[in-house]
């Protein structure tokens, strides 16, 4: 015998009398009571008085705003999940409206199905959980202007959602994904929005900085710890204190240094290199890498345990080409931000020229759409940028490859093209970082070429049999099945 649905008590907010009808037209046919209010004072002092199980609550209301009334209701612990309703889904938006404590919010123009599923689901939850999870208020208004996070694809919106969540919690945070997609930017709205915004946020790129000097660089060291240390020095982990330190690639980090982080992380204490006092530390962690880091810990270049230690929440940013219908938001987010810092003039981009901007497959990412715009503005004849000025594909001025190019010449373009993706501070350590793109495909198709005799591919590649085989387990290269 099945189950007949729960039916709930709903409340609806909003200015706008065609879009409480509409709402709650579609909530009365699945069997919800609904009542409806015109502002937001009138919709405290109803939640404040009835036992609802969700109030739809616009943001933009006359006298008193959405987020007043949720500010009010939830300092009440009130009982009723809040889902705010906005015209406008900026990403400050979506943030504080899940840090204030709202359970949702959505978007108008909303559609109606998904508005009844959610409301179903909120009335399942309110019929175990007797009450929402509230947030402590603080204003971060000046805040939300530095949080340049564009996008309104629901990709992106889930990250929303999970940053307001998870902003004032402890929770070591791993956020993954592709050079480019603005893991730091993920990092630093966190912080903004955590209990630790006053505090100072640090980063560190793992991959930046050589392995001798990691370990210096994060906990600090004593005078006379090592050749050239000649005073003491405060680490990353000192500097942060109170605040949010950003471990950025912390796949690159050396296995020695990841069990000594580690135990900074159970134990919340580290000492400075070459001293012998234990500090305590109060920063929260987060991490981030561009590396599918399960593959890193199955090639034991990455410690189980710290991996573990790390994921208590993640963070996936997909890549630009899994998200295309921001381009036009980052478009314009980008020309606005290079008029202001280059002095450009650029008043947007022609139908054209979006259309291959929406057409590429962006391997630099965000990263790279900013600096194709910056190029494109910097050599474009007018203020407003065409097709034939975007350098993409085979158009003047890109990097094409064709059937009649040797390899040197299609592997100087990969190699012009990867330089031109990298931003400035991304532009070091240029020759470890190609061979190790390039090497790893050389040894897998010159193996492939042997039928994986180690033997023959040594003598091809003109390196020792014993350097070889270091390689393959280094690089974690899957040796073919020998035939026959």
């Amino acid at each position: 015998m099945s189950t007949p649905p729960l039916r709930g008590m709903v409340l609806v907010v909003d200015d706008e009398p065609d879009v409480r009808t509409i709402i709650a037209d579609a909530l009365a046919d699945d069997g919800h009571h609904v009542d409806q209010v015109g502002n937001a004072e009138d919709g405290l002092k109803t939640l404040e008085q009835g036992a609802y199980d969700v109030a739809f609550v616009d943001i933009n209301l006359p006298g008193m705003s959405g987020f007043e009334l949720l500010e009010r209701y939830t300092k009440g612990d009130g009982e009723t999940a809040i889902i705010i309703v906005t015209g406008r889904a900026t990403v400050a938006n979506a943030i504080e409206a899940t840090r204030r404590g709202a359970y949702d919010y959505v978007t108008k123009p909303f559609d109606l199905d998904d508005l009844r599923s959610l409301t179903k689901r909120v009335v399942e939850r309110q019929a175990l959980y007797a009450s929402v999870r509230t947030l402590r208020e603080r204003t971060r208004a000046e805040f939300a202007p530095g949080i340049e996070i564009i996008g309104q694809s629901p990709a992106m919106n889930e990250i929303y959602k999970v940053i307001g969540r998870v902003a004032s919690s402890p929770a070591t945070v791993l956020i993954q994904g592709e050079s480019g997609t603005g893991k730091e930017i993920i990092a630093r709205a966190i912080h903004a929005f955590s209990d630790r915004w006053e505090a100072p946020f640090v980063a560190v790129n793992c991959s930046a900085i050589p392995a001798d000097l990691l370990e210096s660089e994060m906990f600090g060291h004593e005078r006379g710890a090592f050749t050239g240390a000649t005073d003491r020095r405060m680490g990353k982990f000192e500097q942060a204190a109170g605040g949010t330190l950003l471990l950025d690639e912390i796949s690159d980090m050396p296995l020695p240094l990841q069990a000594k982080l580690l135990r900074v992380l159970q134990e919340r204490e580290f000492s400075r290199v070459g001293g012998h006092e234990t500090l305590p530390t109060d920063c929260r962690v987060v991490a981030a890498t561009n590396k599918a880091i399960e593959r890193e810990v199955e090639a034991k270049r990455f410690r189980a345990d710290l991996y573990f230690r790390l994921k208590v929440v993640v963070i996936e940013i997909p890549p630009l080409h899994e998200r295309r219908r921001d381009i036009p938001l980052l478009v314009e987010f980008f020309i606005e931000r290079m008029n202001k810092n280059h002095g450009f003039k650029v008043k947007g981009v022609s139908p054209d020229a979006m259309s291959l901007l929406a057409a590429h497959t962006w391997p630099g990412n965000v990263r790279e759409l900013e600096n194709v715009l910056i190029r494109a503005a910097a050599l474009a004849p007018n203020r407003l940028l065409t097709g034939e000025d975007i350098p993409l594909g085979n158009r003047p001025g890109a990097h094409a490859i064709n059937d009649s190019m040797s390899l040197g010449d299609v592997v100087g373009v990969k190699i012009r093209e990867h330089l031109d993706n990298l931003g400035d501070i991304d532009a070091h350590d240029l020759h470890d970082q190609v061979v190790g793109l390039v090497e790893k495909p050389l040894l897998e198709a010159v193996l492939a070429r042997t039928d994986g005799n180690q033997v023959r591919a040594a003598e091809m590649l003109g390196i020792n049999r014993n350097t070889l085989r270091k390689r393959i387990t280094e690089l974690a290269i899957e040796l073919p099945k020998t035939r026959g």
